[in-house]
């Protein structure tokens, strides 16, 4: 049986048939104590066995029929036989030996296709009255009763079914569908209980799956995109390394595109490494204050390339509890975007500052900045404003997407803002992931300053 609703409604069932036969056994089980000696109607039937005794000993046959008659009229439903010793009805010569036997016996009561026999001797103990109560017409009477209660049952047992079985089909039918490649659907169920909590897992899940695979194609096609350029144009610098008189220009022309290329790959690994598992980060404790001044000397040779001055503005030395290497890159790419953007002979800011919330860093150029609504389109991977920034000024477009990613993984936030004049790009990042050391909140801020080495 493949069908809930049929499990449901069938196992209903047999809880109340097997409830009824229950019952049906208490019922005789109750009726043969009660007639018992000691019982609520054992005084009642001892009475009735003196009497028949009495009747049979005046009147033979005809005396005890008569009383026996009387008595089955008094009480519609019972039945009495007078006994002897070895079971023979005394008024038909029936042999109820058997009868005899099942009243004395204690399984009597779960024999419940059979009346129930009450055994009662005489006083003289010549003879015995067999008595059967009216249980079975008792247990008739139930049976209408549960007739309803069963129809009851079905119409209960089906609505129940209904509930389970209908949202059911809906999630299947929805994981049928995902399945055939409909990534967009949903089953979007507002029911509190725990197929609510499953259709909202496989929702958030579904989700999660459509992202990975939509972010993988975008991937594959800018990659191929991307690809395209550099491998058509190393292909054409080795043609020229192979017939061109000026061979050293061929192969700087090839070693550049073989740069770009391992740029290229090494940004792709790094976008891997970020979107893989959160558990495999390396957390250490990482001061800011000493990791920006780091990024600052490394860069500064780009930096002096452009005649710009890196400036430093910030307090205190708040330490993240963080993946060293994975914030370092993703800060290290915002700086090195902001310096490539910025014009000559300016300046590149670099502010972090620490309160009882967030540490809050910022870097900002002061060059023409981008438009408002590409602003949280810079993060994607491959996205470039217009020409200006292109592979032509040394850029692949991942940078900003590759921080974006790293920045999440740290549970942080990462937004650009036009600065008028430039682009400031900020991170912040949640309280309770850092200590602050050195100047507490509030403190005077410092200003270092990088200047380039022909200033």
């Amino acid at each position: 049986m493949k069908s809930i609703y049929a499990k449901i409604l069938l196992s209903s069932f047999v809880v109340l048939a097997l409830s009824f036969l229950l019952l049906v056994v208490i019922v005789r089980s109750n009726s043969a104590r009660a007639f018992h000696r000691g019982g609520a109607f054992g005084g009642l039937l001892d009475e009735q066995s003196s009497e028949a005794s009495r009747q049979f000993d005046r009147g033979g046959n005809a005396a005890l029929a008569a009383y026996l008659s009387s008595v089955a009229r008094q009480y519609p439903g019972t039945t009495r036989f007078y006994l002897d010793p070895k079971g023979r009805d005394l008024l038909t010569g029936v042999d109820r030996s058997r009868d005899l036997a099942a009243a004395r016996s204690g399984w009597n009561r779960f024999r419940l296709l059979s009346p129930i026999y009450v055994a009662q001797p005489t006083g003289d103990g010549q003879h015995i009255l067999l008595f059967a109560p009216s249980s079975m017409k008792l247990a008739n009477n139930l049976l209408l009763y549960y007739v309803l209660l069963l129809a009851a049952v079905v119409v209960l047992c089906s609505l129940l079914g209904i509930q389970f079985v209908s949202p059911l089909n809906r999630l299947t039918e929805t994981v049928r569908r995902f399945g055939a490649g409909e990534l967009g659907v949903r089953v979007e169920m507002e029911r509190r209980d725990e197929l609510g909590e499953l259709s909202r897992a496989f929702d958030l899940m579904a989700s999660r799956i459509g992202t990975l695979l939509t972010a993988e194609r975008r991937l594959l096609q800018d990659i191929s995109h991307e690809l395209r350029s550099p491998l058509a144009r190393l292909s054409f610098a080795a043609e020229l390394a192979r017939t061109s008189p000026d061979r050293d220009a061929a192969i700087a022309r090839i070693n550049k595109e073989i740069k770009r290329l391992t740029e290229l790959i090494g940004s792709l690994i790094q976008v891997t490494r970020v979107e893989g598992d959160p558990a495999a980060r390396n957390l250490e404790p990482v001061p800011v204050g000493d990791m920006i001044a780091e990024l600052v000397e490394d860069a500064s040779i780009e930096a002096d390339a452009r005649g710009c001055r890196l400036v430093i503005r910030g307090g205190g030395n708040p330490v993240l509890q963080d993946d060293r290497e994975l914030l370092r890159r993703a800060l290290e790419n915002i700086l090195r975007n902001a310096i490539r953007h910025a014009p000559e002979r300016s300046d590149v800011e670099i502010a972090y500052n620490c309160s009882s919330v967030s540490t809050l860093i910022s870097i900002r150029d002061y060059g023409s900045g981008v438009p408002a609504d590409s602003l949280k389109a810079i993060f994607q991977p491959f996205f470039r404003v217009d020409d200006s920034r292109s592979t032509a000024t040394g850029g692949l477009g991942l940078g900003l997407a590759i921080a974006e990613r790293a920045i999440r993984a740290h549970h942080g936030s990462l937004w650009a803002e036009n600065a008028a004049p430039g682009l400031r790009v900020c991170v912040d990042l949640p309280v309770g992931r850092y200590l602050l050391l050195g100047r507490p909140e509030g403190s005077d801020a410092k200003e270092n300053v990088v200047a380039p080495t022909g200033s």
